[in-house]
């Protein structure tokens, strides 16, 4: 009788805490409805799409491998093209990327919060990530100017760090790791279908203004205008670190040789449709790094690879020289005054060298906080005429990463992102010399290599603090290196994951 009536409470009690649920379900519902109507009716495209970001996001804040998903497809598939097809909605779906970005960020740090154990064994460069971005943050904060100038910064700089914390500290399966190869791999090999659409129909339609330059557009999935101008140096670079990583596979014999002949072929054709000249030099550095050890131990081997490697480059090169009328003579010369001498780059006052030189310039005993520290993130953005930026108008002061990160967080800035890079080569180094798995030794070699790629592209672009897609290469990347470098001191010292 005791039993049966317990059990009656049971129920009643149970049937009471459905309702409840019911009730606060319901209510959430309305004013959620309530909420996303007020955002419709203001029309900002910003307010909506963060509004819709938010709300995919909480039903994705369960599905990480979802969410990652989701992140890789749009960020290297979507965003970059959508320019060029519906440009009305650019925009909006490059803000709904950042959020899932931040979103992430977010995710990875409650998880360390919830589960310290998670954090033991991060290497050094993620703990240096950390602490580049924690610095950046306070650094602008007490040098505040204005919040549109640092939200701006922050979301530039940082809008894809979630996936290297979320590699790191998140527990993925080495299947969703082999997936995601695979995926960066058919990313890869559709740059050669894009490009030569990209060539073939919207250059022309810019031969008329840009002359040569039109196939600067020239860019896969990584990102155009159809006024002109595209990540084109981005593709080249995410192409020559993906064949950094099938020629170290083939090293240690995980690749077979036809295979190899058939995707190299594929993702050489795209380096020859754009104007991106940087190729000439990140060619021969990824094979330096990549066969370095080759030249001791077997140099015949080495110079084959070599040689082959100065005919191809050769072959580029030839084939941007053609492009213009301009005598060759003429186009080398403006290619050094343009980045080594001085004259500007893009119309602009200053060039990839000038750009170093003159912020040094601008340096002193009167400003000793603007050399350690910077003025502020986002401080020399142009685009957004950032406060700095607005004392040197077409000056281009933000041109590359390097004179950016000076002008906006100072040497100090400068060394914590350099140093990220530095001990992710420590990393490196350390899983080929410890690893027996010729898997992970030939990922380390080819890390390496895209390791010294990011520090040439430092002093090139600006991209890897603007560009959603390189950015997600640049966070995947190191991201992956900490997953190895964890799932390694695992199998080595043979504990238990962590949760």
């Amino acid at each position: 009788m005791y039993k049966q009536d317990f059990l009656n409470k049971a129920n009643t009690s149970e049937n009471f805490g459905e309702k409840k649920v019911f009730y606060v379900i319901a209510l959430a519902s309305v004013l959620i409805a309530m909420m996303f109507g007020l955002f419709a009716v203001t029309a900002n495209p910003i307010i909506i799409s963060l509004a819709v970001a938010l709300v995919g996001g909480f039903f994705l804040v369960t599905k990480p491998i979802w969410m990652v998903w989701l992140l890789l497809t749009s960020g290297l598939l979507v965003v970059g093209m959508l320019p060029l097809y519906l440009d009305f909605l650019a925009s909006k779906a490059a803000w709904g990327v950042s959020i899932l970005g931040f979103i992430l960020l977010f995710l990875a740090f409650f998880r360390i919060a919830i589960f310290p154990e998670a954090g033991k064994v991060t290497p050094a460069f993620v703990w240096f990530a950390l602490f580049f971005l924690i610095y950046a943050i306070f650094n602008s904060l007490l040098q505040w100017h204005t919040a549109f100038e640092f939200l701006g910064g922050i979301k530039r700089y940082f809008q894809m760090y979630g996936l290297l914390f979320m590699l790191c500290w998140y527990d993925f399966d080495e299947r969703d790791i082999d997936r995601w190869k695979i995926f960066l791999l058919i990313v890869a090999i559709l740059q050669l279908p894009t490009a030569v659409y990209e060539l073939l129909v919207f250059a022309p339609l810019l031969a008329s203004t840009w002359g040569v330059a039109a196939v600067d557009l020239v860019a896969g999935t990584f990102g155009s205008q159809k006024d002109g101008g595209g990540a084109n140096a981005e593709m080249c670079l995410f192409l020559i670190i993906m064949m950094a990583f099938l020629l170290a596979r083939h090293k240690e014999k995980i690749l077979s040789f036809n295979r190899l002949a058939v995707f190299l072929s594929i993702l050489i054709l795209p380096l020859f449709l754009g104007e991106t000249k940087a190729v000439i030099v990140m060619l021969p550095l990824m094979f330096l790094v990549l066969y370095r050890h080759e030249i001791f131990t077997r140099f015949h081997y080495w110079l084959i690879g070599f040689i082959s490697a100065i005919l191809l480059v050769a072959a580029i090169g030839y084939y941007y020289l053609s492009l213009s009328p301009k005598p060759v003579e003429q186009q080398i010369t403006e290619v050094i005054e343009y980045n080594f001498q001085n004259k500007g780059y893009g119309g602009q006052h200053l060039n990839r060298t000038t750009v170093l030189t003159f912020w040094a310039e601008k340096q002193g005993a009167h400003d000793p906080v603007s050399f350690m520290f910077g003025n502020g993130i986002g401080s020399s953005h142009t685009a957004t005429r950032g406060h700095i930026a607005k004392h040197y108008p077409r000056y281009g002061i933000g041109l590359t990463a390097a004179s950016t990160l000076l002008w906006d967080l100072g040497i100090v800035g400068l060394g914590l992102f350099i140093a990220i890079l530095i001990f992710a080569w420590s990393c490196t180094r350390k899983l080929w010399k410890e690893s027996n798995l010729p898997s992970v030794r030939a990922d380390a070699v080819a890390i390496q290599a895209a390791l010294v790629l990011f520090v040439f592209h430092i002093f090139y672009r600006d991209s890897l603090l603007d560009l959603p897609s390189i950015q997600i290469v640049f966070t995947g990347l190191l991201g992956y290196l900490a997953w190895v470098h964890r799932r390694h001191f695992y199998s080595v010292h043979e504990k238990r994951k962590p949760i």
